[in-house]
């Protein structure tokens, strides 16, 4: 696992909560950060995924 996969689950999971606590609180707008953030996560994961893909794609072509 790299950085960036790591990275785009703690924002994931950041996203998460905040997503979470503003559908309790009623604020929409800590619900829409909460989305951004996870979905800014996902894009950070996958590039991470990506990397890592290509990183063992090398490795077996070696």
């Amino acid at each position: 696992m790299n950085k960036d996969q790591v990275k785009g689950v703690a924002e994931k999971a950041k996203g998460k909560m905040n997503e979470a606590a503003g559908k309790v609180t009623g604020n929409p707008g800590r619900e829409m950060k909460g989305d951004l953030q996870q979905a800014a996560g996902q894009a950070r994961k996958d590039m991470g995924d990506a990397r890592e893909a290509a990183k063992d794609s090398v490795k077996r072509h070696h």
